[in-house]
């Protein structure tokens, strides 16, 4: 997969993912990056810019005019060559893949020959290094945009998908709920979703900021609270599947149809992540402070 090598950082990065076509999600994220004092310079997207939200066009001109760092999702890749859906990975005939039909058949036509070149512009994947540690970034797993790596999986899967990389960190998105895990000498980052809750039962979204320290990084998850009333509204204003937009509010999924039986059993339970740190030395982990 094409891969863009963004150098080494010096300074705090800011980490999001599965923007979903949520206006308000990114401008809540621009706050925390202003309060933050990142520069648009050290903000990296993990793909799906637009999704089950209804500010497809607005969303990624948001994006583009700030020069975040972004990678193709499923979504982008779908769009970018006129796919017939969206090639999340749902299973056929489930209650996600029915609902995607509505949202991206939105998302194509909604989207300015602009905004799908932007897509088209972007790289699959991203590399760097900051303090000491190597990173890339993907969207699913390495070797498949979709797939969904859940923080339930065992340890074998990480560990083939970070054999293929070579990297120390692997920062991930697609499966909209955040985590850290650490596999050995080498750790698989999730910020979460920016445009959707994690289904905790909380209106929160999420992002990650990851900093330099001597002879590592940190890993910082932050949860993020957001206008969920003014994004369900154009939702449910624009005829896009409810369930999405209930789900702004209430942070509940409509559907679970993805989640291994692990992730259903915490349905509605809050994520205790906010403002959780784990250290990482170079290719040595440290527990969670």
């Amino acid at each position: 997969m094409e891969t863009a090598d963004l150098g080494t950082f010096t300074e705090p990065v800011l980490i999001c993912g599965g923007a979903y076509g949520n206006l308000q999600s990114l401008e809540a994220l621009a706050e925390l990056q202003l309060s933050l004092g990142i520069s648009d310079a050290r903000v990296i997207h993990s793909g799906d810019a637009v999704a089950y939200c209804a500010d497809t066009e607005g969303s990624v001109r948001f994006m583009a005019a700030r020069g975040w760092h972004a990678i193709k999702g499923n979504v982008e890749e779908q769009i970018v060559v006129g796919g017939a859906d969206c090639g999340c990975g749902y299973a056929e005939g489930s209650a996600c893949d029915a609902a995607s039909v509505r949202w991206y058949a939105h998302a194509l036509a909604t989207l300015s020959a602009g905004s799908r070149q932007w897509m088209a512009d972007l790289p699959a994947q991203l590399a760097f290094s900051v303090g000491g540690v190597s990173a890339r970034v993907v969207h699913g797993s390495v070797r498949q945009t979709n797939r969904f790596m859940f923080a339930s999986l065992p340890d074998t899967e990480f560990e083939r998908e970070l054999d293929a990389t070579g990297a120390d960190l692997v920062i991930a998105g697609h499966v909209g709920i955040p985590f850290t895990r650490f596999i050995g000498n080498h750790c698989w980052h999730n910020s979460g979703a920016l445009g959707m809750p994690a289904n905790d039962g909380t209106s929160r979204i999420w992002a990650s900021v990851l900093t330099p320290q001597p002879g590592g990084v940190s890993l910082t998850h932050h949860a993020i609270g957001f206008d969920a009333h003014t994004a369900a509204t154009r939702i449910r204003t624009q005829g896009l599947p409810y369930g999405y937009a209930d789900s702004l509010e209430t942070g509940l999924w409509p559907s679970l149809d993805v989640l291994p039986e692990h992730e259903r059993t915490t349905t509605g339970q809050a994520l205790p992540l906010d403002g959780r740190t784990f250290l990482m030395a170079g290719r040595s982990s440290i527990a969670a402070e």
